[in-house]
């Protein structure tokens, strides 16, 4: 029966790991569309005159891009700053879940509690 319960425990560290790697592929997509935006942001300050009253000598229609993009850009930030208070949420689950495999190993000895802070540090450090 505890063959059971390891087997289960894996199935959710399994699962946990597979929406890990699916907002981890989410957070890159957004951080790759922010830095888009920035750099037409940038091209478009700079196709301005450069720094310092740019904004005034540009059309309606790039300014209104302008206007879009630096929104989207702020949007995208919430949301990576949201998947990452996510993602770390989920590693301190995982983390757990890999500290109860491993003390069911070792038959809830202490010496499972080491190795999985050891690994939580490991693992923390991944998400900042």
């Amino acid at each position: 029966m505890a063959y059971d319960g390891e087997r289960a425990d894996a199935q959710v560290v399994d699962q946990l790991e597979a929406i890990l790697r699916g907002v981890a592929e989410e957070l890159a997509g957004w951080r790759a569309r922010a830095l888009k935006a920035e750099t037409d942001i940038k091209e478009l300050r700079g196709s301005a005159g450069g720094a310092g009253g740019g904004a005034a000598r540009l059309d309606p229609e790039v300014r209104n891009r302008l206007a879009e993009l630096e929104q989207e850009n702020k949007t995208l930030r919430q949301r990576v700053e949201g998947a990452k208070l996510r993602v770390h949420d989920l590693l301190g689950r995982l983390t757990f879940l890999e500290e109860q495999a491993r003390e069911a190993g070792n038959g809830g000895g202490g010496g499972g509690r080491a190795a999985g802070g050891s690994t939580g540090a490991a693992t923390g450090g991944g998400a900042q």
